[in-house]
């Protein structure tokens, strides 16, 4: 059975379904102003993993994950800029989707936008207010009054008392109370017409925390199983989310939560400030995207994660070694989960999800691969390594690329097939940079009417 940690519980439990046989499961995901960095790889190939086991495991997996496209850094990103909100946003979602397909992310079953669930927002805030726990503030932004909502801290472990300190509390004119967050903001004067939704309380737009509550009700139900996302959003984020959908449902809002652990550069936070920020891009053209994969997964999710160039060359080299076992296969085959080693990999996964033993499986593969060129193993090897989405390339492939070379031919497909669909979006500026980008690496694109093709300079 499958055992995962329940932030909330702050316990590994048994994990039982609300519906047997069925999972639904929610994860925050990218404000869309800047391309991606290193922690949004981490959430995105993490949660990826979890969903990947649970289908193996057999369950129907609903799997959703949201764009957040309206934001304070994106509106003033959009007037920096001289751009739309709009363009602004589709212009870095389809960055984010083409880092996402070079990480070997599968895209979830929905990307939810908040700018298209305002009325589902509204619906809650008004609950919210009938059932006390909104309230006008004088500057006609809409709040929740935290005091009065009793299970507020169950998940973060704070308590009222420890949060009047006023730590990552936002004191806001109006508020009743300093710990009190936003529902609705009403508009500021200047601000885009892109920005702006009329409601009850005047003409404004969405806080960031009641998006998510609205979105994961709309798509999963007002009760579902797992919600996911970095260990900075537990609080207040996701602490928020639940007073806020429990306060409007009367009931428990989600079963399991999980959040996977911080992305740290050489021992330190990864921060703009210290100069030690990383997109995944700028990565990328240093490292193959799959060493990425494997460097990530190698570490369990809730453990921290140490970035340095040492770390990743260490994950390049031991994921040279499990491509060398397969040199000699060349082949596709399902898991035999009969098999000892198969058997094994299923136990680490079903402890909560522990990716560093299942890892140490395919090492053992490769090692018997090695000693006997027996394809059966080899065969095991590539299929169990797919259950993580690893080892699915031809051996040969993943062994030639490097740096140097220019990036390995499914990078560059990834990257022709997101120009094609900003074209189809009629997003020229990022078809053209994606040209570009591709120039750089020595790709040259040829357009035709059988479509495109591409060679090296």
């Amino acid at each position: 059975m499958l055992k995962l940690y329940n932030s909330l519980a702050r316990a590994v439990q048994d994990f039982v379904p609300i519906e047997p046989g069925r999972v639904r499961m929610y994860v925050c995901g990218m404000t869309v102003y800047d391309y991606c960095h290193l922690g949004h790889a981490r959430v995105m190939v993490v949660f990826d993993m979890v969903a990947r086991w649970l289908r193996a495991s057999g369950f129907q997996v609903t799997y959703v994950r949201n764009i957040t496209d309206i934001d304070d850094k994106i509106i003033k990103r959009a007037a920096e800029n001289g751009e739309s909100i709009r363009n602004l946003t589709d212009r870095f979602i389809a960055c984010m989707n083409e880092d996402a397909a070079a990480l070997g992310v599968l895209r979830p079953d929905a990307e939810p936008r908040a700018t298209e669930f305002v009325p589902q927002m509204l619906d809650i805030i008004r609950q919210l207010e009938t059932n006390g726990y909104a309230y006008v503030a004088a500057n006609r932004d809409v709040c929740y009054s935290v005091r009065k909502f009793a299970g507020y801290g169950k998940l973060s472990g704070k308590s009222i008392e420890d949060l009047r300190a006023g730590e990552r509390v936002d004191v806001a004119a109006g508020k009743q109370d300093p710990l009190d967050f936003v529902l609705w903001k009403g508009a500021k004067e200047g601000e885009s017409d892109e920005a702006k939704w009329e409601s009850p309380w005047g003409t404004g737009r969405p806080g960031w925390h009641i998006e998510c509550s609205a979105m994961s009700s709309q798509l999963l139900g007002d009760h579902f199983d797992i919600h996911g996302g970095g260990q900075d959003l537990q609080f207040p984020h996701h602490e928020n989310e639940i007073a806020q959908s429990e306060g409007a449902h009367h009931h428990t809002f989600v079963n399991y939560w999980m959040h996977n652990g911080f992305v740290r550069v050489d021992d330190e936070k990864m921060s703009k400030s210290l100069g030690n920020f990383f997109t995944i891009r700028e990565v990328l053209k240093k490292y193959d995207a799959e060493v990425v994969r494997f460097f990530v997964l190698r570490a369990h999710y809730r453990s921290p994660l140490n970035y340095s160039d040492a770390h990743l060359d260490d994950a390049k080299q031991a994921l040279t070694r499990l491509y060398t076992a397969l040199k000699g296969f060349d082949g596709a085959v399902a898991v035999d989960w009969n098999e000892s080693h198969a058997q094994r990999f299923r136990n680490a996964m079903d402890t909560d999800f522990g990716t560093p033993e299942a890892m140490s499986v395919l090492f053992d593969l490769a090692g018997e691969v090695n000693r006997t060129g027996d394809m059966k193993l080899a065969a095991q090897l590539k299929a169990l390594g797919g259950v993580l989405g690893l080892l699915q390339r031809p051996a040969v492939d993943f062994l030639q690329a490097s740096p140097e070379n220019g990036p390995a031919n499914e990078a560059i497909e990834v990257q022709i097939a997101a120009r094609i669909a900003a074209k189809k979006a009629k997003n020229f500026a990022e078809a053209d940079r994606i040209r570009d980008e591709l120039k750089a690496a020595g790709i040259v694109l040829e357009d035709g009417p059988a479509g495109t093709t591409w060679r090296r300079a």
